[in-house]
């Protein structure tokens, strides 16, 4: 389990995360999700037990990071963004050496280098040089030096960096295996991936958690529960009767549909609007809630002021 507790991380004058909390539990992969310089990465490091809090509490499997980092860093295997390999070393090799470094001792250590090549499909380069490998391969070797100790949680910070789409599906159905049985927390920019890859996510903004969601409650949230109607036929003065329904907050044109707003205390909006047009005799061709992508919703969270 991660649990961050009121976080705060400065570099000198600058802060660049602030009073940040959340947890992540057991059995759940965490989309980890904000534009360049919103914390994400420095929040991973401290989580990985690189960083030391400025200010808060961070634990690693029930280890804090400040007190007890070796036993935080035991319990986790950890992707950078830019993962420093060795590329003299062969791949066997590396993955040997990290295992020693972890303390995966005896026979245990090359059963655990051949699990970790044969999950991230590295077989096929064992023998050859890390500096001859594609980028994609090479980032494979870096996801399997965090998982070649069997960690029970996993952080990973933009693990398809530099794969090739096949190589990508890979990786996503990898990532959820993982999370059947381990604490997975894992960032990207990549927001198709996050969605095929997880159902909560966090999202941070200026170093402040601006959503922690399902996918679904963050997009139900964004469209502020709209929903789209569009009727057979309709007059000039459709549009004014739609706002004077009792619960309408707002009515916009959207091609030939109309995307009607509740008032925030409205649940049902979608049964008014079906009695809406029953007493009018209007002939319903299409009543849905408004389908917004993971970009609307993340545009939404991370909008500039004033934008």
């Amino acid at each position: 389990m991660i649990e961050v507790a009121a976080l705060t991380q400065r570099y000198g004058a600058y802060t660049a995360v602030r009073d940040l909390s959340f947890r992540v539990e057991p059995g759940e992969v965490v989309g980890f999700l904000g534009p360049n310089g919103a914390g994400k990465t420095t929040t991973l490091k401290v989580v990985a037990a690189f960083l030391a809090p400025s200010q808060g509490r961070v634990t690693v499997a029930g280890h804090d990071v400040a007190t007890d980092p070796l036993a935080a860093r035991r319990a986790l295997g950890y992707l950078p963004e830019h993962c420093p390999l060795y590329p003299e070393m062969l791949v066997r090799g590396f993955l040997d050496f990290v295992a020693r470094v972890r303390g995966v001792l005896g026979a245990d250590r090359a059963r655990a280098v051949e699990a970790a090549a044969r999950r991230c499909l590295l077989d096929d380069v064992l023998e050859r040089p890390i500096g001859e490998l594609s980028k994609g391969y090479r980032q494979r070797v870096g996801i399997a030096q965090a998982l070649v100790h069997d960690p029970p949680v996993v952080v990973l910070d933009e693990p398809t960096h530099g794969l090739d789409p096949n190589q990508v599906l890979e990786v996503r159905a990898l990532v959820r295996d993982l999370g059947r049985e381990r604490t997975v927390l894992f960032s990207s920019h990549v927001l198709p991936e996050v969605e095929a890859t997880c159902r909560r996510v966090l999202v941070l903004h200026q170093g402040r958690l601006v959503a922690d969601a399902t996918l679904d409650d963050l997009r139900r949230r964004a469209s502020g529960g709209a929903v789209r109607a569009r009727f057979a036929a309709v007059t000039s003065a459709t549009p004014e009767q739609l706002r004077a329904l009792d619960g309408v907050a707002d009515v916009a044109r959207d091609g030939e549909a109309f995307v009607v707003r509740p008032r925030a205390d409205v649940a049902d909006l979608p049964a008014r609007l079906f009695r809406f047009a029953v007493d009018r005799g209007l002939e319903l061709v299409e009543l849905a809630p408004v389908a917004l992508t993971l970009e609307d919703v993340f545009t939404a969270l991370t909008r500039p002021e004033g934008a």
